[in-house]
């Protein structure tokens, strides 16, 4: 799919390149009526004339795009997206690009987001975060052919590269850790379902549970804030048979499940043990410091920008499988205690 032109309104309007032109700058040299049908179909082929006045002279606008559908606040809670953003920024710098960072409150103003970027010639490349199972940015991107890289697995990125680690072995190696510390009830508090790679995460977590016999694990959806992560924990360990250990898909709803752990009386890590997926400072300043998953988030933004700088310079670039995170054991993981 290419942007439209002066020529393909000329085509649709039925008359020259000139009269469009005079239309479009609002000069003397067509009629009213010439003038509103021309105007029309350059509405309908979302034709902007200032945005594409650069395309058509070949400059690329040195601009990535990024839309996230989530609340604005998530940035400033979540160490994950300000790391991820922060690499991101450091390569396109380096190269002389900038970032439009775009929130965007459903997923059908986030395919308009792309559809304006395109055809405004205002973004030369996007990454994708945030992908489902089926997500129909994936086909929009595709159809548009704007350059795209998915920051998720590849099974749902289509033809677009993706820049990956494998969650599945990280969450295996959180599990089989608490298992050898003797921890038979584990749960999990989980983000949101539809996502792609909170759908991974909770396969590996059933499977390998499953393999180690601890038959009452269970994962609890939650949309990876706080307050969600305090509710799911309190109602896990409120529970007759409370679980001895809980692994938490963000460092945020681990923070908060200590703080639940601790108005309920319940002595972290004696009677309880948490793990926090992708480390922070957050983890490491607490007491006790929180055991986590650890990967450069950093250097994964860093590689998915270059990924996509370079696909819009033409180049083909395959998906990446990235170093998946390893456990970091720290002060809110022990052996357990009290059975």
């Amino acid at each position: 799919m290419k942007r439209p032109t002066i020529a393909d309104i000329a085509r649709e309007a039925g008359v020259s390149k000139g009269a469009v032109s005079y239309a479009l700058n609002g000069q003397p040299g067509v009629s009213s009526a010439t003038r509103e049908r021309i105007l029309a179909v350059a509405d309908r082929l979302n034709f902007h004339a200032d945005s594409n006045a650069r395309a058509l002279a070949g400059a690329k606008a040195r601009v990535v795009g990024l839309t996230l559908q989530r609340p604005p606040s998530t940035l400033g809670i979540e160490p994950f997206f300000m790391e991820l953003i922060s690499g991101v920024e450091l390569e396109l710098s380096r190269q002389s690009y900038a970032l439009l960072l775009q929130m965007a409150p459903s997923r059908d103003e986030e395919l308009a987001f792309y559809r304006r970027w395109f055809s405004e010639g205002r973004v030369d490349g996007v990454l994708v975060c945030d992908v489902r199972t089926g997500d129909p940015r994936i086909a929009v991107l595709e159809e548009l052919g704007l350059p795209a890289v998915v920051i998720g697995p590849p099974d749902v990125s289509g033809r677009l590269p993706s820049a990956w680690s494998d969650d599945a072995q990280s969450m295996v190696e959180a599990v089989e850790y608490l298992a050898a510390l003797g921890h038979r009830r584990v749960a999990r508090v989980g983000g949101i379902p539809e996502l792609a790679h909170t759908a991974i995460r909770t396969r590996a977590f059933t499977e390998v549970s499953a393999r180690l016999g601890l038959a009452e694990a269970v994962t609890v959806p939650t949309d990876y804030s706080g307050e969600s992560g305090a509710r799911a924990t309190r109602r896990l360990l409120t529970q007759p048979t409370r679980p001895t250990a809980i692994v938490y898909d963000n460092d945020v709803m681990a923070v908060a499940g200590l703080t639940v752990a601790h108005e309920l009386g319940i002595a972290v890590p004696a009677e309880l043990s948490i793990i926090a997926w992708d480390d922070s400072p957050i983890c490491r300043l607490l007491h006790p410091s929180l055991t986590a998953l650890t990967r450069d988030i950093g250097a994964y933004g860093v590689h998915a920008a270059r990924m996509l700088l370079a696909a819009v310079a033409g180049t083909p670039v395959a998906s990446d499988h990235g170093t998946p995170a390893h456990l970091t054991p720290r002060g809110s993981t022990a052996r357990l205690q009290t059975p």
